[in-house]
C-alpha cells in the first residue's frame, strides 16, 4: 500500500472512530434555517467539526433542542465511558495502581453523571428556561466537564492513560462541546437573533428536588 492511500485510509479510520458513538437522528433534508442555526450553535465551541457532525441532522431547527441534543450526545458518551471502565477492569485486577484509577474514574464520571440529572432540571425545554437557568446550566455543565479532566490527571501511567482516554475520551470532548456553548451563549443568542435576557444568578437553590427526596 502506497503512503497516499495509506494517509487516506487513516484519515478515514479517525472520522469514523470520532463520530462512532455520536449519532444523530435521520433528518430527510437538511434546510438554510437549519444550516443557520446549527452553524450558530457551533461557532462557539472549539471542536466545531465533531459539533456539526453531532447536530447536522438532528430533525428541528429549535436552538433550544439542538443544545440539549449536544447535551444529550455528552451524556450518552460518558454513560458508554462507564461501561468501558467497567469491561477494563478485570483485565487490571492484579495491579493496585491501576484499579485504584479505573475505580476513581467511575466515580468521577458517575458525579458527571449526576450532574447531568441537575443539567436538565435547570436547562428545560425551551430557551426561556435555558436562559433563566443560564448560570446554573454552566456551572453544572462546567462540573461534567471538571471530573472527566480529574479522572485523566490522576493517571500518570502512559500506557493506562492512554487507553482510559481512548474509552472517555468521547464523553469529555462531548461535555466540553456542551460547555462552550454555555460558555458562548451571549455570542449563540446574538448570532440566532435570540432577544432573550441570560440571566446570571445561580437558580440552583431554586431548582425542584429529585424524585427520591419525596419517597425518603
Amino acid at each position: 500500500m502506497n503512503t497516499p492511500i495509506k494517509l487516506t485510509f487513516l484519515i478515514l479510520c479517525i472520522a469514523l472512530t470520532a463520530t462512532a458513538f455520536v449519532v444523530p437522528a435521520k433528518r430527510a433534508d437538511v434546510t438554510p434555517e437549519h444550516e443557520k442555526t446549527v452553524a450558530g450553535i457551533c461557532s462557539v465551541v472549539e471542536d466545531k467539526n465533531l459539533c456539526s457532525i453531532t447536530l447536522k441532522t438532528v430533525p428541528s431547527n429549535d436552538p433550544a433542542f439542538l443544545v440539549r441534543y449536544l447535551a444529550t450526545a455528552a451524556e450518552s458518551s460518558v454513560k458508554r465511558g462507564l461501561n468501558f471502565l467497567s469491561g477494563i477492569k478485570p483485565k487490571y485486577k492484579g495491579n493496585a495502581f491501576a484499579t485504584n484509577c479505573i475505580t476513581g474514574c467511575e466515580k468521577q464520571l458517575n458525579n458527571a453523571l449526576e450532574d447531568f440529572a441537575d443539567f436538565w432540571k435547570a436547562a428545560g425545554e425551551n430557551i426561556t428556561s435555558m436562559a433563566d437557568n443560564y448560570f446554573t446550566c454552566k456551572k453544572k455543565m462546567t462540573s461534567i466537564f471538571t471530573y472527566q479532566s480529574t479522572c485523566l490527571d490522576d493517571i500518570y501511567e502512559k500506557k493506562l492513560l492512554k487507553e482510559v482516554q481512548g474509552g472517555i475520551g468521547l464523553g469529555k470532548r462531548m461535555s466540553g462541546e456542551s460547555l462552550d456553548v454555555f460558555a458562548g451563549m451571549d455570542k449563540v443568542f446574538n448570532t440566532l437573533n435570540i432577544k432573550t435576557k441570560l440571566n446570571q444568578q445561580d437558580t440552583d437553590s431554586l431548582l425542584p428536588p429529585p424524585l427520591s427526596f419525596y419517597y425518603n
